[in-house]
């Protein structure tokens, strides 16, 4: 109902139980190795946590920083910390700020409004840092487009270094000393550092003790990293591994203080703890035009000033959270289905702080990269979400004699824009989304780790997957999927907006259910449907009982002949749909035994042919049963076992008294095995 597409790995059964015998949980194992994992060594080095912290003089330029940033220490010159106002921004901003200020630095902290100044370096804040005697402004999480700002800085006597970690254009500012991992000249190993992960590594060179360093403000980096969606591998992973171990006894006030306010200082904090409770409320400082909220919460060393600024963060959340509501309601009302191409919409009053997550809800749910301008008066600013793998910052580099700026990466991008010129950056960019759609046709694609059994789904066995932890980009929140659930009862829940399921699995096995944001989705689902389900398990707690439950993530109904009429049809199918269409040899036995019991004696038996192979299924135990069914039934009537005719929306099906014949001389059984089997 949502994805197009899922593929759905098959994990080999040697691997799974190499990596049980090893130690892995019974799911944890087949996730592994639904990923590629097919040894333990390899699965270890996809979670290693202990991997290197490399040579931060290895990125490009690190030197001649740090030689300006104590130079400047030396001359007792007032320095500059210039932020971003997202999480990895503001964490990037007090780690650095800390660690000089430690150093004896007289540091200011500079985060641009979102509304007034916008992303990044801007000539308004250099001449006002300039007028406050600030002499070196070293930018975290920004500046690696700032062209324009760097000769200003110059014309100002301001020193300016940039560290970031975003992509580059051709040509890069004219400054100190320009740190990214991400330069053309590139020499550092790992690309992925987030933009406090940079800031990181100029403290640690500063420094001249990493591990020391990393120790201090790991729990800061972990933030940022796991908030700006940093691949969780190599030096990012051990770093974010030390961060929450350092946040299960939190030391810093103001994280300590919003764990408390968030009502998490009871449970255990994981990357999804971060991801989805601390760091939108971090983020939302920012959006509402209060990030330095956030840098003094992280930096202060008052208890009762902690808690007072965790309170008002978690209040600009929930204000926050209205906001983006009634934004997402004016633009969907504004379409009419889903637009060619891309969507373009510009606002008169839309809050330029929360159009970016409107805009991801908007490209997730129509499949269509989402471009969502605010207007103040003669201009626009804009934030931008992909889909289908569109890149954003190419295709703005393509548009950009339409823009007045744009920065940002393939994923998410903001751009500046006169009003005369959005009907034609319109035009262009729906061109453009739409040639790309043509050129390689993008349907939204889900990732299944595996198909499993529900009889795994044991508290035992759903604990077990923290062996993945800490989940996110690169090693995501495992996956799974259920085939041929019989819904009992489907309930909108949360005034409307999510929705609760009780299923039944094939083997008889009851199924609890939350599906969020879909709640619509009550009024589609009938008691009786077949669906599959695609979710990741969670352990629930309800008035002191702890039960398993799927949040999932897809649903899609069950066709039982589609695939295999696309089969006849001779369409190619994807492995997966092979995989789901070819039967084993328990699957044709255990329709020769439903046809035994129902329709004995050579009875005919008669019915709509969808609903007579979910009959089918409903008695057998076995995945993929539904979807199998007619396949089995041809290739029993391809041996002379059963007697069939199929007509129209009708199948009619006998036994052939008195008739046997092995499996292998089915020509059907054995192409369909050959072609599961990537033969």
């Amino acid at each position: 109902m949502k994805y197009g597409i899922w593929n759905t790995a098959l994990p080999d059964s040697a691997a799974v139980d190499a990596l049980q015998q090893a130690g892995y949980s019974p799911l944890t194992a087949r996730v592994l190795a639904g990923r590629g994992c097919g040894t333990p060594q390899q699965a270890q080095e996809l979670l290693c946590a202990d991997a290197p912290l490399f040579d931060p003089f290895l990125l490009r330029e690190m030197n001649r920083a740090v030689q300006t940033v104590r130079q400047a220490l030396q001359l007792g010159q007032r320095i500059a910390v210039f932020g971003d106002y997202d999480v990895d921004g503001i964490t990037a901003t007090c780690l650095l700020t800390d660690f000089l200020r430690g150093m004896g630095a007289d540091c200011v902290v500079h985060i641009p409004g979102r509304l007034e100044e916008g992303y990044g370096l801007n000539a308004g804040a250099i001449r006002q840092l300039r007028a406050q005697g600030v002499r070196l402004i070293i930018t975290v999480d920004c500046g690696i487009t700032a062209l324009e700002e760097a000769e200003l800085c110059r014309e100002l006597g301001v020193t300016l270094v940039i560290t970031d970690h975003h992509e580059c254009k051709e040509q890069l500012p004219q400054c100190a000393a320009v740190v990214d991992p991400h330069r053309p000249d590139r020499t550092y190993p790992h690309t992925m550092l987030s933009g406090v992960g940079i800031a990181f590594k100029l403290a640690a060179a500063l420094s001249g003790d990493q591990d020391g360093v990393a120790r201090r403000y790991c729990d800061l980096i972990c933030l940022g990293t796991i908030a700006d969606v940093m691949t969780l591998q190599g030096e990012n992973r051990r770093l974010v591994v030390m961060g929450l171990e350092a946040l299960r006894q939190p030391q810093r006030l103001g994280l300590r203080a919003l764990i408390h306010a968030c009502g998490c200082d009871e449970q255990e904090i994981t990357a999804g703890t971060i991801g989805y409770i601390l760091a939108p409320r971090v983020n939302a400082a920012g959006r509402m035009e209060q990030a330095e909220l956030a840098v003094r919460l992280f930096l202060t060393q008052d208890p009762q000033e902690a808690d007072r600024l965790a309170e008002t963060l978690c209040r600009l959340n929930r204000e926050r959270q209205t906001i983006e509501s009634e934004i997402y309601s004016e633009a969907v009302s504004r379409l009419h289905g889903a637009p060619d191409g891309a969507i373009v919409l510009a606002g008169e009053h839309w809050h330029q702080g929360v159009v970016g997550i409107v805009a991801s809800r908007l490209s997730e749910e129509f499949c269509r990269p989402t471009f969502l301008i605010c207007l103040d008066g003669e201009r626009g600013k804009a934030s931008s979400r992909s889909y289908g793998g569109f890149n954003l910052f190419a295709s703005l580099t393509e548009l950009s004699g339409l823009l007045e700026g744009y920065g940002g990466h393939e994923l998410a991008a903001g751009f500046t824009i006169a009003r005369k010129n959005i009907d034609a950056f319109r035009a262009a960019m729906c061109r453009c989304a739409a040639a790309y759609a043509a050129s390689a046709p993008v349907e939204a694609t889900l990732q299944v780790d595996c198909e499993i059994e529900a009889s795994l789904l044991t508290e035992e066995n759903v604990r077990g997957l923290s062996q993945l932890e800490p989940c996110g980009a690169g090693c995501p929140k495992p996956v799974l999927s259920l085939s041929g659930l019989t819904v009992e009862h489907a309930m909108a829940v949360g005034s409307g907006k999510h929705l609760r399921l009780r299923l039944q699995a094939p083997d008889g096995t009851p199924v609890q259910a939350i599906f969020f944001s879909a709640g619509r989705l009550s009024a589609k689902l009938r008691p009786g449907d077949r669906v599959d389900a695609a979710f990741t398990p969670q352990i629930n707690e309800f008035r002191g009982r702890r039960t398993v439950q799927l949040n999932l993530i897809d649903l899609r109904r069950v066709e039982p002949t589609k695939l295999y009429d696309r089969f006849r049809a001779h369409e190619a199918l994807r492995p997966d749909e092979l995989r789901a269409l070819a039967p084993d040899r328990e699957d044709v036995i255990g329709v020769w035994n439903f046809l035994r019991r129902a329709a004995p004696g050579g009875a005919e038996l008669r019915d709509n042919t969808d609903r007579l192979c979910l009959q089918i299924a409903a008695s057998s135990p076995r995945p993929q049963a539904a979807r199998r069914a007619i396949a089995c039934l041809e290739i029993l009537a391809e041996l002379g076992l059963v007697s069939l005719r199929r007509s129209g929306s009708t199948l009619a099906v006998r036994i052939v008294p008195h008739r046997t014949n092995p499996l292998e001389n089915s020509v059907l059984f054995c192409t369909l095995r050959k072609l599961k089997a990537g033969d």
